[in-house]
């Protein structure tokens, strides 16, 4: 059997630091908001490494990113840059 961990969820809706100790970005939940927009996932904080660059359209449906097996390692933290929209940021 392979790792396993608690996942958690953290609501980002302004960018900054979502979780602040190594850990593994397991999935999001992305909303968009009226105005196109998007979700970028560092690991790092505001310069680090992009893991995820996701664009939103205006008014779309929220929709899931699913991150396949263990899920991306951020050895420092996850860091949100989020512009009109929201996310859960799923991680453990």
């Amino acid at each position: 059997m392979g790792m396993q961990t608690d996942v958690k969820s953290v609501p980002v809706a302004a960018t900054g630091v979502v979780y602040d100790q190594r850990t593994r970005l397991k999935g999001l939940l992305v909303m968009p908001s009226a105005s196109a927009g998007s979700l970028v996932i560092r690991d790092g904080g505001a310069s680090g490494t992009v893991i995820l660059s996701i664009p939103t359209l205006a008014g779309d449906s929220s929709f899931p990113v699913i991150i396949p097996g263990e899920g991306v390692l951020c050895y420092i933290n996850i860091h949100a840059t989020v512009s009109n929209a929201t996310a859960a940021v799923f991680h453990g």
